[in-house]
């Protein structure tokens, strides 16, 4: 499979064309030598494309780096700095980057907030939540009711923690909406929706008052954490489905 065919693939469910989201330039961002010949073996995920995820991609001998959030955002760079050194590490090592965002956020069911849906078993799901007139969280019911600690204990992965749980709702949540990342003026949605739980990845002092003064629960997850999970489930895609060998790298923001 070549950088060309293996684009098509992911675009084939990921499908950037249904999203107005031109400023992320969903896609192959960085080719490599020989996009239409070149074979891709190894296969290296991360969050983030930056200097460090793609020397480590290449540490591992890896042909290209997927990633949600990618180094291009609307605007024309100018190759100098601290670009250039972010630029080179891909060059020098004919490391090619793909990168979908919004289409990876709303992606059901291998996107950021449909994945967290599953690992707390969420169900009645429905679209909720709007960036740009797009749909890009769920919302949805629990099987049994959940406490706060026990909904957060659920999403994150085996030892890591929220970075900020506010406890202003019921004791048990029933109703869930979930938008990773930076979605904290969204909590208006899930206020509107008369939701219980709302989760996200930053949460901003500004809302808080919001919360407590509209008695709803908040679970800010972190806004790498609850975006490390779009790409893991493609990274076990990538595995079962094509047989090609993938790996996550870990560059945690802490934020």
């Amino acid at each position: 499979m070549t950088l060309l065919e293996l684009d098509e693939y992911f675009n084939s469910f990921l499908q950037k064309e249904n999203y107005s989201d031109d400023i992320s330039l969903n896609g192959i961002q960085i080719q490599n030598s020989m996009p239409d010949k070149k074979e891709i073996k190894k296969i290296a995920f991360a969050v983030d494309a930056c200097e460090a995820t793609a020397l480590k991609a290449a540490e591992q001998k890896a042909d290209v780096l997927f990633v949600h959030h990618g180094l291009f955002w609307g605007r024309c760079e100018t190759i100098t700095g601290q670009f250039y050194r972010r630029i080179n590490a891909f060059l020098k090592n004919d490391l090619a980057l793909i990168a979908y965002h919004i289409p990876l956020d709303a992606n059901n069911p291998y996107g950021n907030n449909y994945g967290m849906a599953q690992r707390i078993n969420l169900t009645n799901l429905e679209p909720f939540g709007q960036w740009h007139g797009m749909n890009i969280g769920v919302k949805g019911t629990l099987n049994e009711p959940l406490t706060t600690d026990e909904i957060a204990q659920k999403i994150l992965r085996p030892g890591k923690k929220a970075n900020h749980i506010i406890k202003a709702g019921k004791e048990k949540n029933k109703t869930v909406g979930i938008i990773s990342g930076g979605a904290s003026e969204e909590i208006k949605f899930a206020v509107e929706q008369n939701l219980d739980c709302y989760i996200t990845g930053e949460f901003l002092h500004e809302d808080f008052q919001t919360a407590k003064e509209m008695n709803i629960n908040v679970i800010s997850g972190g806004h790498y954490e609850t975006e490390t999970v779009g790409v893991n489930l493609l990274m076990n895609k990538i595995q079962t489905e094509l047989g090609i060998q993938a790996f996550f790298i870990e560059e945690p923001s802490g934020l």
